[in-house]
């Protein structure tokens, strides 16, 4: 895990963000925690409290959503969900709209063909996809 969060690091300061404590852990968090977190549980999380305020924790989340290091997920009148972004690691998402739970697909991703076939008849490159299904789970069905 640890290297995970090494390499994260190593995009970050390639794409110009300054290297600071409290990046490392919001990094180290989301990767211990292998699935998407709120702001609300990043901020209360034991690694991030005693280091940084939710505005802190907050404006790395822009930041590093913005520079394509994080995923951001969910339902725009709901609570963001964030999730890192790692290259050659591909995840889809069930998202319900009516609790907001937000969970991993663990099936064999439809589009990565798709996906192929268009980098060829395109010539573009770092060509990536996101793939959210919306629904009811069975909790609130």
């Amino acid at each position: 895990m640890q290297q995970v969060v090494t390499l994260a690091v190593a995009r970050c300061r390639e794409l110009g963000l300054r290297r600071t404590k409290a990046l490392e852990e919001l990094l180290a968090t989301l990767v211990e925690a292998e699935r998407p977190m709120t702001l609300a549980e990043l901020s209360a999380s034991p690694r991030l409290t005693e280091l940084c305020d939710k505005a802190t924790v907050y404006r790395l989340l822009q930041r590093l959503t913005e520079h394509g290091i994080l995923r951001r997920l969910g339902l725009h009148e709901r609570a963001a969900y964030f999730t890192l972004l790692q290259p050659g690691k591909h995840s889809d998402y069930l998202i319900c709209t009516g609790c907001g739970k937000i969970e991993a697909i663990k099936a064999p991703c439809p589009v990565h063909e798709l996906e192929d076939e268009i980098r060829e008849k395109t010539r573009y490159r770092g060509l990536y996809h996101e793939l959210e299904f919306f629904g009811i789970c069975p909790r609130c069905a």
